[in-house]
């Protein structure tokens, strides 16, 4: 199986919500994988699973609030933007444009 490093950042919606249903109420220190990088650094990741490939998702200071808020941040993600609004409300007249 292959594996992968990757900031939570960077993940796609698929495996980002796959990682807030691993870890729903957050991480705690029995889920910390621990491990030196190519610079000699530690790095501590918690492992998010698909069919595929093991993620080692990095963790940083604001990885919790992301899986805090990440209903809100999908929402937004997900909202029309004022163009789309826009774009979708506006309508052609086809009879008065023959005339």
């Amino acid at each position: 199986m292959l594996r992968k490093i990757v900031d939570y950042k960077k993940l796609d919606h698929t495996v980002a919500a796959k990682l807030i249903e691993s870890y729903p109420h957050g991480y705690g220190d029995g889920d910390l994988i621990v491990f030196k990088n190519s610079k000699g650094e530690f790095v501590e990741a918690v492992e998010v699973k698909t069919e595929k490939i093991i993620y080692l998702v990095r963790i940083s200071k604001s990885l919790s609030s992301f899986i805090a808020n990440f209903d809100e941040i999908i929402e937004k993600e997900l909202e029309p933007t004022d163009l789309e609004t826009s774009v979708s409300n506006f309508s052609i007249d086809t009879e008065a444009a023959e005339n």
